[in-house]
């Protein structure tokens, strides 16, 4: 088990979340376990309490916790994109059910705030040139989606 593993808080979707998101990432992802209600928890004994997951190799744990809270986008997901190819597949999957949002940032259709970023972007901001940083940070502003050869011919 890694020490720091992230913990979803869901309505009632843990588990479908977790599917959901196994389905997006495939590779070294997988459900690995399912801890249901004994009884004691707030909720349905017997229902689906924990989930524990693998995304790209990376453990978390979604929460049944009842509606008490809810994702805002001061907590988000970064997803590391070789191409656009990679960034097209992400953002059509996420955002289904889900929706758009500025500078390769979407809420999925759980409410959960992902950055689609393609591995192009940081090397662009942080790179040598700084006008060309000030260009590809201009250009990122302006697109939903990131466009890989937009922000290179910015």
């Amino acid at each position: 088990m890694q020490k720091i593993r992230p913990c979803l808080w869901f309505d009632d979707q843990a588990e479908e979340a977790a599917a959901f998101y196994v389905s997006v990432f495939g590779g070294d992802s997988r459900v690995e376990g399912v801890m249901r209600n004994p009884g004691a928890a707030p909720g349905e004994a017997g229902s689906v309490l924990t989930v524990d997951f693998v995304l790209a190799g990376q453990e978390y744990m979604a929460l049944n916790g009842g509606p008490h809270f809810t994702f805002s986008e001061a907590v988000s997901l970064t997803v590391d994109c070789a191409s656009q190819e990679e960034v097209d597949r992400f953002w059509e999957a996420l955002t289904d059910g889900g929706e758009e949002g500025q500078c390769g940032w979407l809420k999925d259709r759980y409410g959960l705030s992902w950055q689609i970023v393609p591995r192009a972007l940081p090397e662009l901001l942080t790179g040598p040139d700084r006008a060309r940083a000030e260009r590809a940070m201009k250009a990122m502003m302006g697109m939903r989606k990131l466009d890989v050869q937009a922000l290179l011919d910015a």
